[in-house]
């Protein structure tokens, strides 16, 4: 089990946190987290591109000209595809690009990609990402900036923790994300992970951990047995 400093606002370490090692240090399966993140990008995607056939076109409803005697190919509508106007043919139509993804191999891609950044060091803790009664992103910039140098930060808050999200939202370079949907993707595309430590605390709570968690689901977890951390954010209905 590895640990990383937990840092205050101000840039001073407050003792350490421990990363459990069957969340932040497994063996990273880069084809599963491939697949994992292809089928999320595809979930997001909204499928309502369209074309129109030749039989969707208006009009070309009379033949253009008599079959023969003309010296010109044989014509039965101006809206065929190779008339300027005419239809699209094999065009794109609405369809559902969903594409199953189990819930045990999001949970498994998920815990390879924060084990890839944690051996990398760029997992980080904070105490708060706001130390004040009221939202400041000037504060917040400061405070992330102590942290870490990187250019993308995907920063972990608590549901509740109003004055976190109003102080961050505006940020360009960070992208705020609930600890129960974390996820594979969003993780890889930013450099730096930060969590504060009601977030972590959250984070840590909520997924059951590999092959050796215990039959029975943690308090609130609604029964259920997989990783709750791993419903992804384009996961509006069944996701992936």
């Amino acid at each position: 089990m590895t640990s990383v400093e937990l840092k205050t606002p101000a840039g001073s370490a407050e003792g350490t946190v421990e990363l459990p090692a069957e969340i932040f240090d497994v063996q990273a399966n880069v084809p599963l987290m491939h697949q994992v993140v292809v089928g999320q990008l595809a979930a997001a995607r909204q499928g309502t591109h369209d074309t129109k056939t030749r039989g969707e076109v208006s009009g070309g409803g009379k033949k253009p000209y008599r079959q023969k005697g003309t010296g010109r190919a044989r014509q039965g509508s101006t809206r065929a595809p190779q008339f300027a106007g005419g239809g699209t043919v094999h065009g794109p139509t609405p369809r559902d690009y969903t594409q199953r993804t189990p819930k045990k191999m999001k949970a498994a891609a998920l815990r390879g990609a924060l084990s890839d950044r944690a051996r990398a060091g760029q997992v980080h803790v904070i105490t708060e990402l706001v130390s004040g009664e009221k939202p400041n992103t000037k504060e917040a910039k400061k405070a992330l900036a102590a942290v870490t140098q990187a250019k993308r930060l995907l920063v972990v808050l608590h549901r509740e923790d109003e004055q976190g999200w109003l102080s961050a939202r505006n940020l360009p370079n960070v992208h705020l994300i609930n600890p129960d949907q974390l996820n594979t993707y969003d993780v890889l595309v930013n450099d730096d992970v930060v969590f504060t430590k009601a977030a972590y605390d959250a984070f840590i709570a909520g997924p059951v951990k590999g092959k050796a968690a215990k039959a029975s689901a943690p308090a609130g977890a609604g029964g259920s047995n997989t990783v709750r951390a791993t419903d992804d954010t384009a996961e509006g209905s069944e996701a992936q």
